[in-house]
């Protein structure tokens, strides 16, 4: 942006501490109308702190925020959508059991006294909404009933509603498709010859290149440099973030692989919308699990760890049949499964470390009259803690505090400390930044060397080519394909989720 623009937004020298944890350091960031920003920075850095300061859901303990040149003073999140700050987090926060169109209204409706609700406009102005950004969700359905991306989709319907002047976006893509990522780049471009600006965080570099006109990194509640997007490379950007060069982003552990742990023949489970699905896989593989979102790669996961009946189909652990009728038969059986979704069904996040890390577990800590022991639960999660590296002060550290790696790490020792045969994650480095990534891939690769049979759903085909042995793809409910390591490509992949048949799954 040329000099001579005035900011529309500044911080400057933002410092914030939680306790003994100083968040922010001293950070300052600026912002000029048209402009996208990307912010990028390890989880941890400080794009959180910073977000919620911006938008009045915490106060700084220094410095100052500034909005057309004028200091913000006591911001509120109300202050702050009225002076024209909005934001679309990361995760959705829609009242599940209102519509589509009542959650907008919710966001941008006046709540004077005796407001009469008119029902065919609420929904007309819905449905307008919907489409321009893309999509095809209809006013009427329940949030409950929607899937994360679906959900995503309505949370940026309610950012435009509000006619924002400073945009805010957090990961907007994490869980969105092809489609309906091309749908929300046209709206950013369309916003931006608006006058709107926007702040766009994301971990994934190929939409920064794309997007934005500069770049601010983050790093140890510091803001370590700006520049424009076109003066850096991607290598560039990871050093900035980590403050080291990563020399290999999928570090692909070699095992030697055992024989067949886990099959699974001609399952179907209308419920989920599975169709025939077939895979192998042997102790000590990766099988990664590609497809486009609502391809029926989650959906395959739940029926395998028993959260929707089969309607056919055999589950089969070292030859021998599973009955899994519940996620209690599947963890009894061998199974662990990490959802997508971590804030919701990955960890509870009023709970400490401990808690969350034994709660698949209670009979390792507990005695014969069911009472917990609270010393032998705090050894093994600092067992955990030590083992796949969280980083927090201690095992009483609540999980809403630990940084989406962090609390991606505490919602896999969970289900380890299960001693699964088979362990399922699905989408396991999600919003997670390249730093926290490194570390989850070199854990995976550990876990596979232990023997274990791992099926990896990834919607990031670099993570799938990197880290899968063989990749099997899905398309409409069902397995199109199999692939090894060596044959799989990009062009490959896409072609298969696109629903080309290719192979049939190779006898092992």
């Amino acid at each position: 942006m040329p000099n001579s623009t005035p900011t529309i937004l500044e911080a400057k020298q933002i410092r914030k501490a939680f306790g003994a944890v100083q968040a922010l350091k001293g950070v300052s960031f600026d912002l000029y109308p048209g402009e996208v920003h990307a912010l990028v920075g390890e989880n941890g850095a400080g794009k959180s702190t910073l977000i919620k300061i911006l938008t009045g859901a915490i106060a700084p303990d220094a410095g100052e925020i500034l909005l057309r040149g004028e200091r913000i003073l006591d911001n509120t999140p109300a202050k702050a959508r009225a002076l024209g700050i909005s934001v679309i987090y990361q995760q959705p926060a829609l009242f599940p059991d209102l519509t589509v169109a009542e959650n907008i209204a919710l966001a941008g409706e006046s709540s004077k006294p005796w407001h009469r609700v008119d029902w065919r406009k609420r929904r007309q102005h819905a449905a307008e909404l919907l489409e321009r950004i893309g999509s095809k969700l209809s006013p009427d359905i329940r949030a409950a009933e929607l899937s994360m991306p679906e959900q995503q989709m309505v949370e940026i319907a309610k950012a435009i509603d509000a006619n924002a002047q400073v945009l805010i976006m957090d990961e907007p893509t994490a869980s969105l498709g092809d489609q309906d990522a091309a749908n929300l780049f046209r709206l950013v471009n369309e916003l931006r010859t608006q006058g709107t600006a926007i702040i766009y965080i994301s971990h994934r570099f190929e939409e920064l290149f794309l997007l934005a006109n500069r770049v601010t990194v983050l790093r140890d509640g510091v803001s370590i440099q700006t520049c424009g997007m076109a003066e850096v490379t991607n290598a560039d950007l990871i050093r900035l973030m980590v403050g080291r060069d990563l020399d290999t982003v999928f570090p692909k552990h070699e095992t030697t692989m055992g024989d067949t742990a886990f099959e699974v023949r001609q399952l179907s489970c209308r419920r989920l919308g599975v169709k025939n699905a077939s895979l192998t896989i042997r102790r000590g593989e990766i099988l990664g699990l590609a497809g486009l979102v609502g391809s029926g790669r989650t959906q395959l996961a739940e029926a395998l760890f028993g959260l929707a009946p089969l309607d056919s189909g055999e589950v089969l652990l070292n030859g021998q049949p599973l009955a899994i009728h519940s996620p209690a038969d599947a963890v009894k059986a061998g199974l662990a499964y990490v959802p997508e979704d971590r804030r919701r069904h990955g960890v509870i996040l009023d709970l400490s470390i401990a808690v969350n890390s034994t709660l698949a577990s209670l009979g390792k800590i507990s005695n014969n009259s069911g009472l917990l022991n609270a010393a032998k639960e705090a050894q093994l999660a600092n067992d955990s803690i030590a083992k796949l590296g969280v980083k927090a002060p201690s095992a009483d550290t609540l999980a809403k505090n630990l940084s989406g790696g962090n609390q991606q790490k505490v919602a896999l020792a969970r289900w380890l400390m299960t001693d699964p045969k088979v362990l399922i994650l699905d989408e396991p480095t999600q919003g997670i930044d390249v730093g926290a990534k490194s570390e989850i891939y070199h854990l995976i690769g550990r876990l596979a060397e232990s023997g274990l049979a791992i099926l990896m759903i990834s919607s990031e085909t670099p993570e799938i080519l990197g880290l899968s042995d063989r990749i099997a793809v899905m398309a409409r409910g069902e397995i199109v394909g199999v692939l090894d390591r060596a044959e799989a490509d990009p062009q490959i992949i896409l072609e298969m989720a696109l629903g080309h048949k290719r192979q049939t799954e190779p006898q092992l």
